[in-house]
């Protein structure tokens, strides 16, 4: 295979099950109904007996929290509000001990406008260094009135705010966002700005951390004459539907071929950690915005190692569309020699139980925006057999906290919201809140067993009868399922065996890997007989009569009885 990844036994994020977890909403230590650190070192028994081989944690840096920590004032340290960098080291030992790898998030496409490099910036005034480490310009417009270009904000409005005038005769400058205001976005044309990050990087991986998740992978280089956009900023959701991957080739801020150069200067680091205990450290991309197919660009031969396929997650209930988006993935990857890396979910997205129970394909994804009403029943079927489909398929594999236990996305009142998306949109788009919501342990108030206190956003009340307690011993929960199958996942298959697509009838999709493994998906409304040759060993709901139920995955083995699902 072309572009080798390196020594294969070392390179543990091919195959593995990474657990994401969402701070602020997995598990609170302290008692003040926000998550942190000591909550996840008090849940690591809980995330090793669920078979993952990995965990991935969302920002934990200081922070003023315009963006749920996606604002970082400070990338080489830990915010109060979860602990600091001693919890940080403990939980990493801990973690390891549990046989499990931590994953950090990397944010390099903006920093918080408190950060003092933005500070500085804002003191220093225009033309100057620390101004440079941005992208400030003059505004457009007789009296620089107007934004510098046409370009909208991925959480609604324009990407550009003015500075507050000072002095006699004021400022004249505007600075670029791509998200909220209070994150200013970086310009990587600045060789300090690479340099600090080579820095950051180097200073997790030698605290332990065994990889990055890349936020805004696609977005860091911006054309260096900020063009307008012209027909595709029109549009009050012009920004979503940017980030949603609907944009045009020759792009001036998503997906711009400079990125590669930036990408190759952190794998070289990752790759210097070869000769350490722990091995060669990984990347992930978060990259919604590329070219068709375009995601094999990110993972060339010394470059990043993984990305998300965001084109599986967002396919429909459709075997077609289901196919094409597995079949593309691996395809182009394969050109390349990366692992392909899926995921159903993350705390940026619609809940699957939610999407799945949608009458037709769910809208924005990522805004929170879906049209109702939602089919509860159905959408917990339809995720079960998908995370069957998904947990299956060759590759690396994400499962964000809580799609274990089945929850739906939780309709946040208004008054409690907190996402930038919500705000900006003053109540028009739900924004990401419903995806966030605290994890429920048990069935017991005021928390549902993840605070001693009311959390930072409310619970639905029909969550306690989703509580991880609750499912703990019932062998026909969700929570069983996943625990079955992420076990099952590391036998069943060989991690390189590669998938075999075998003939069935229209709404069934079902393929081989290895010379034992079978799985078998039926989208359609009716039963239909299992595909011949093998055992089951596990199914998304109950088999009867040699067929598959409607909306349901089973797994099967060639060989009866070499495989126990536990």
């Amino acid at each position: 295979m072309p572009g080798s990844d390196g020594a294969r036994n070392g390179a543990w994020w091919r195959s593995a099950a990474i657990y994401e977890i969402y701070i602020r909403s997995f598990a609170d230590g302290n008692g003040d109904g926000v998550g942190d650190i000591a909550g996840i070192r008090s849940r690591l028994p809980y995330l090793a007996g669920l078979g993952v081989d990995a965990i991935w944690i969302t920002p934990w840096y200081p922070s003023p929290m315009a963006d749920g920590g996606y604002d970082i004032a400070d990338h080489r340290d830990i915010d109060p509000l979860f602990g600091d960098l001693a919890e940080a080291g403990a939980l990493i030992g801990e973690a390891h001990a549990h046989g499990l790898r931590v994953i950090a998030d990397l944010v390099p496409n903006h920093t918080s406008h408190r950060h003092p490099w933005f500070r500085a910036a804002v003191a220093a005034g225009p033309g100057s260094p620390e101004r440079g480490r941005y992208w400030f310009r003059p505004g457009r417009g007789r009296h620089g009135e107007l934004p510098p270009n046409d370009w909208t904000s991925v959480f609604g409005g324009p990407a550009w705010t003015r500075l507050p005038e000072t002095g006699e005769d004021g400022d004249p400058e505007w600075y670029l966002h791509l998200f909220a205001p209070e994150q200013p976005d970086l310009n990587w044309n600045d060789p300090g700005v690479a340099a600090a990050f080579d820095a950051i990087i180097r200073f997790w991986f030698d605290r332990g951390v065994d990889g990055l998740r890349v936020d805004v992978a696609h977005g860091l280089a911006k054309d260096p004459d900020l063009r307008d956009l012209g027909p595709a900023a029109a549009g009050p959701r012009a920004g979503a539907a940017e980030a949603a991957g609907h944009g045009v080739t020759g792009h001036p801020h998503w997906d711009r071929d400079e990125n590669g150069a930036i990408f190759e200067r952190w794998r070289a680091i990752a790759d210097s950690y070869a000769g350490t205990p722990r091995g060669p450290r990984m990347f992930v991309a978060e990259a919604w915005r590329v070219r068709e197919n375009g995601l094999a660009r990110y993972l060339r031969p010394g470059r990043l190692h993984t990305a998300f396929n965001f084109d599986f997650l967002k396919c429909p209930w459709d075997p077609a569309a289901l196919r094409r988006a597995i079949d593309g993935h691996l395809a182009g990857l394969a050109e390349v020699g990366a692992a392909a890396t899926w995921v159903m979910s993350s705390h940026d997205l619609v809940r699957p139980v939610t999407r799945y129970g949608l009458d037709g394909e769910w809208t924005d994804l990522m805004q929170g925006e879906y049209d109702g009403p939602v089919d509860v029943r159905l959408g917990t079927r339809r995720a079960r057999a998908a995370a069957l489909l998904t947990l299956a398929l060759p590759g690396s594999v994400y499962v964000y906290q809580g799609d274990e236990l089945g929850l739906p996305e939780a309709d946040v009142p208004g008054h409690a919201r907190r996402d930038p998306i919500w705000e900006r949109s003053r109540g028009r788009r739900r924004g990401r809140d419903g995806c966030r919501v605290p994890l429920p342990w048990d069935g017991t108030p005021p928390a549902l067993g993840f605070s001693d206190r009311e959390p930072w956003l409310p619970q639905p009340a029909g969550w306690s009868a989703l509580a991880a307690g609750r499912q703990d011993r019932d062998p026909d929960s969700t929570l069983t399922l996943y625990r079955r199958a992420l076990r099952l996942r590391r036998t069943a298959a060989g991690p390189e065996d590669p998938l075999r697509w075998r003939d069935t009838p229209d709404g069934l999709l079902a393929f081989d890997r290895g010379e034992s493994f079978t799985c078998a998906l039926n989208l359609t409304g009716r039963p239909v007989p299992l595909p011949g040759g093998g055992e089951p060993i596990l199914a998304s709901a109950p088999l009867t009569g040699g067929t598959l139920p409607p909306d349901a995955a089973v797994w099967l083995h060639t060989s009866p009885g070499a495989l126990s699902p536990g």
